[in-house]
């Protein structure tokens, strides 16, 4: 089955039948609700049995994956995690919670999948959990989470209403806030510093487009993906005004061909043409990145922690030469910036939810995750103790890092109105956006993508 035709299935999922799911032979199944959980906390309340995982290659796997030994040596649990490529990997998660098979009890996910996975029942409400002083240790302190990170993965599954409300779907892991990083050594030696408005930016990448030398202004995603979408783009969308969706009468009206919306889409597409890579309908952030490292694109507008990883020592051509800035700000001074976060979710079939949760509340935890951030490579922990104490001492050759991440986080969160057909629609906006980038007219795409957008969210 397609990648779309299991998207376009998931506003379906809740009425079909799910398959019955066992337990594994030779396992016992621990306790299936928190409900049930008495007595004081243990880590050892689920010794003995073993848990799946289901996980996606990403340097925040990478980091983890060592300190797996130590959760079996705290708990007693064993875990078993399967690893599947990114392009695959939420096309077999999809098929998985669709069937309602329990063969992995927790998984990789990010903030959007509570808007696809909450509605048909697949996600385990981890408010229970939290709030049992039986299943959740006094340490695990879930208010050290950054706000926004709290706040993205609720929903209360209506129409309309933004994420932070109703029950609690996931568990953040790592996010990303998104912003400018450019090469400063390019940027000291012609004096010049990054730009404060999007029109400075424009102009600014323009100037740096050197293609007899095959160097360019500005990289940022352009494939046909919803990742297009939800980086730079969103961001700097939201901050000059942009929405994605409106409510008029109970129902969600797309707004994505608003005047603001318009004009803004027009410059980011001849912003791509004139200032960006010239293969930029193939791109994805490995692509920005690794232009970035390479001396090629002087400026990347993506995901921070992305970034992050081309300037440690060693690890590209550009090490130790890179710097951050927030982004141009919007009107009134805006830095609104869209988050994505990798976080972990439960399986609602799991026969294993105490072993499950264990899992998921020591890998969001202080201990392990302030190990991770000690290997070097696991940048924007979503805890505040963890960033303001071990994180913040990696930052030493990471100029502007560390500002940019203050100046922006107090307005970050998820920017997109919460909907089911939320992956749909954004590739949608995604393949619009490459129309215009060929020149079609911005005017009359917008206008056919917003049509089409409102009947998709509203059917």
């Amino acid at each position: 089955m397609s990648r779309r035709r299991i998207l376009q299935g998931l506003g379906l999922a809740a009425s079909a039948p799910l398959l019955a799911a066992c337990v594994g032979p030779g396992q016992k199944s621990t306790n299936n609700g928190a409900n049930a959980v008495t007595g004081s906390f243990d880590w050892k309340k689920a010794k003995g049995t073993s848990i799946k995982i289901l996980q996606t290659p990403h340097v925040y796997q990478q980091t983890y994956q060592p300190l797996f030994k130590e959760f079996t040596d705290l708990t007693g649990i064993t875990v078993t995690a399967d690893l599947v490529p990114e392009a695959d990997y939420f096309t077999k998660l999809n098929t998985e919670l669709a069937g309602g098979s329990a063969t992995h009890d927790v998984f990789m996910m990010g903030a959007y999948w509570v808007w696809q996975y909450g509605p048909p029942g697949w996600l385990e409400d981890l408010d229970p959990w939290i709030n049992n002083t039986a299943a959740t240790g006094s340490e695990f302190d879930y208010e050290d989470f950054f706000s926004g990170l709290r706040t993205s993965m609720k929903w209360d599954f209506k129409v309309g209403d933004a994420a932070g409300t109703g029950g609690t779907y996931a568990l953040p892991w790592g996010f990303e806030l998104n912003n400018i990083a450019y090469n400063k050594t390019v940027f000291d030696k012609r004096g010049i510093k990054p730009a404060e408005t999007f029109d400075n930016l424009i102009q600014l990448a323009t100037d740096l487009t050197d293609r007899k030398n095959d160097m360019y202004g500005i990289a940022f995603r352009g494939s046909k993906s919803w990742a297009t979408i939800h980086p730079g783009f969103m961001t700097q969308y939201s901050r000059e005004g942009g929405k994605d969706y409106e409510t008029q009468n109970g129902k969600l009206v797309a707004a994505m061909n608003s005047p603001t919306a318009v004009d803004f889409t027009k410059k980011w597409a001849e912003l791509a043409k004139v200032a960006g890579p010239t293969s930029w309908t193939t791109y994805e952030y490995p692509n920005c990145t690794g232009d970035l490292g390479d001396g090629k694109a002087m400026m990347v507008y993506d995901a921070d922690s992305a970034t992050y990883p081309k300037n440690v020592k060693g690890a590209s051509k550009m090490a130790g030469q890179l710097a951050w800035h927030p982004g141009p700000a919007g009107a009134g001074g805006s830095l609104a910036t869209n988050i994505w976060t990798w976080a972990w979710g439960m399986n609602s079939k799991s026969k294993n939810k105490l072993a499950a949760w264990l899992f998921m509340q020591w890998a969001s935890g202080k201990d392990a995750m302030n190990k991770a951030v000690q290997s070097g490579a696991f940048a924007d922990p979503v805890r505040t103790s963890v960033f303001n104490g071990t994180f913040k001492q990696t930052l030493g050759s990471f100029p502007g890092y560390l500002e940019a991440f203050e100046a922006q986080v107090p307005q970050a969160k998820v920017l997109f109105t919460p909907q089911t057909r939320f992956l749909e629609t954004t590739e949608d906006w995604a393949v619009a956006l490459q129309s215009i980038y060929g020149g079609a007219d911005a005017k009359s795409t917008l206008d056919a993508l917003a049509t089409s957008s409102t009947n998709k969210v509203n059917s």
